[in-house]
């Protein structure tokens, strides 16, 4: 069933049109599973679902003819689904799926032929033992037998992610359960490394490295680029609510090793519930500011509800993209505004325009609209911050880029001097004359790694991420997901159809179909 692509090499790009999806009038349909026969019979029933607006915001409802009808908040601002919809562009699907068309979404997850994006990031569950139980763990650690593929399959997992066409994939993370209860960890890092990954993260909550900065060090040697650090607020309440002890000092031990061991590049990681840790995203992203040194980046997490969670509670608990935006304009006094934010599927244009100037295989974000948001702070010496908003148009960016791209596709006469005269005249408009405009320039004239490297190192990026669950998910956002799961067994599955549906049968060895 599973198709071996090891041997396959990158392609050229290939100068398509960029082009956008059709903006969809609300209702529409689409659609998702049952949660009940999913949680209390561990059947996947998948079901119509219709996305709708009723009081200004936007809902799914679905009926299952065992279980009855059900209703869950999709985005809480039917006005900002609207505007971010724009920016939906059209994929170019990986050219070697792994699996065949059997029974269609989610059971066919490998990805098959129908799955319309490529993988941004990779993860790898080196292990599903953890060394904390937290009430809240989208992966469920500790819930069943112990799952730890071996460094075998661990490599051949790595090799299928750089195998992916038309370009390999060019971030990993290690993920589980907890990757730093594994010992073969700084291997597992070495190897992605030796495979050319261009970015190696562990997502971790940080124990293990607080009480061991050596352990960071050899994992910085063997190629460790980011800690994804499990971070949820700047209190108590958020760690005894959802880690079960106080983890404030173990986070500030971790920021120590880091500096210890020149890594540059924390990402902190909220899992935002409301009621626990809503009203601290304003004072966690101000700690980043004051922590710029090694903080890159702070990716907001709503929470993902799963296990078998009445209504009233999954309302007191849950929050939406749009929530936790207006809550960091308040709590920011509007430092960090609504419109600062654009879809992570805005940056499609960039990725494809960039591969093309230079003549290779960029991935792409092909990421639905309504999967995440993000926005870029840039610091100041003093660590005042301004969003880019206020430093480049991004609608002009996004429609040179969109320009550029087409001119490719197009075969016009002399389109890479035409995209390039088009990219140096954006240049010239910047709306900042600071130190930050060479600083753009750079990564958007030579679109390498390095240049990208010094733009991150000179800004915060503010990301936000909601993963689905069984009560709100949308099989039209995972036949979009560009965050994917390898597996032992050669498949690379969508992050959220893997977490709801086929984590346990991968680590049970078995599988759905």
């Amino acid at each position: 069933m599973y198709k071996d692509n090891q041997d396959i090499e990158p392609i050229d790009p290939k100068p398509t049109y960029l082009e956008k999806h059709q903006i969809k009038e609300l209702p529409y349909t689409t659609s998702s599973i049952c949660p009940e026969c999913l949680l209390s019979e561990e059947q996947v029933h998948v079901l119509e679902a219709v996305v709708y607006e009723e009081d200004g915001k936007v809902w799914m409802r679905k009926t299952c003819s065992r279980h009855g009808d059900f209703k869950e908040i999709y985005w809480s601002d039917a006005s900002l689904f609207r505007k971010v919809m724009k920016y939906w562009y059209k994929s170019i699907p990986l050219d070697n799926p792994r699996t065949e068309h059997r029974k269609g979404c989610p059971y066919d997850c490998g990805p098959c032929p129908n799955h319309l994006a490529q993988t941004s990031l990779g993860l790898i569950d080196v292990t599903n033992r953890c060394n904390m139980q937290c009430p809240i763990c989208f992966a469920e650690a500790t819930e069943s037998k112990v799952f730890e593929p071996t460094p075998d399959q661990v490599l051949a997992m790595l090799k299928n992610l750089r195998a992916n066409l038309p370009a390999p994939t060019a971030a990993v993370q290690f993920a589980g359960g907890e990757p730093t209860v594994s010992e073969n960890l700084v291997k597992y890092v070495q190897w992605a490394n030796d495979l050319e990954f261009r970015h190696i993260m562990i997502a971790t909550n940080g124990l293990r490295i607080a009480k061991n900065p050596e352990y960071l060090q050899q994992l910085v040697e063997a190629g460790l680029k980011t800690l994804y650090l499990q971070f949820d607020g700047v209190t108590e309440l958020p760690y005894i609510e959802m880690r079960g002890r106080d983890l404030r000092q173990v986070k500030s031990q971790v920021l120590d090793s880091a500096r210890k061991a020149n890594l540059d590049g924390i990402i902190l990681v909220p899992t935002v519930a409301r009621g626990i840790n809503a009203d601290q995203l304003g004072a966690i992203i101000q700690y980043a500011l004051d922590n710029r040194d090694i903080v890159r980046c702070v990716n907001f997490q709503p929470i993902s509800i799963t296990g078998r969670v009445e209504r009233e509670e999954r309302e007191r608990l849950r929050i939406t993209i749009p929530d936790a935006i207006k809550l960091i304009e308040n709590q920011t006094n509007g430092g960090v505004c609504e419109s600062d934010w654009y879809p992570v599927s805005s940056m499609n244009s960039i990725g494809r325009a960039l591969g093309l100037l230079r003549g290779v295989s960029f991935f792409e974000l092909h990421s639905h609209f309504a999967c995440g948001m993000a926005t870029f702070l840039f610091i100041n010496d003093d660590g005042s911050y301004v969003p880019i908003t206020k430093v480049v148009d991004l609608e002009a960016l996004l429609a040179t880029l969109e320009d550029i791209c087409n001119l490719y596709a197009e075969g016009r006469t002399l389109a890479g001097l035409r995209a390039r005269l088009k990219l140096f005249g954006f240049i010239r408009k910047i709306k900042k004359k600071s130190y930050m405009k060479p600083i753009i320039s750079a990564f958007l004239r030579k679109g390498t790694y390095s240049s990208l490297r010094v733009f991150m190192n000179k800004v915060i990026m503010l990301g936000m991420m909601h993963f689905q669950d069984p009560w709100n998910l949308d099989l039209e956002r995972v036949q979009h997901c560009t965050i994917n799961y390898a597996t032992p067994d050669g498949r690379i599955i969508s992050f959220c159809t893997y977490n709801n549906i086929h984590r346990r049968y991968v680590e049970e060895g078995t599988s759905l179909i």
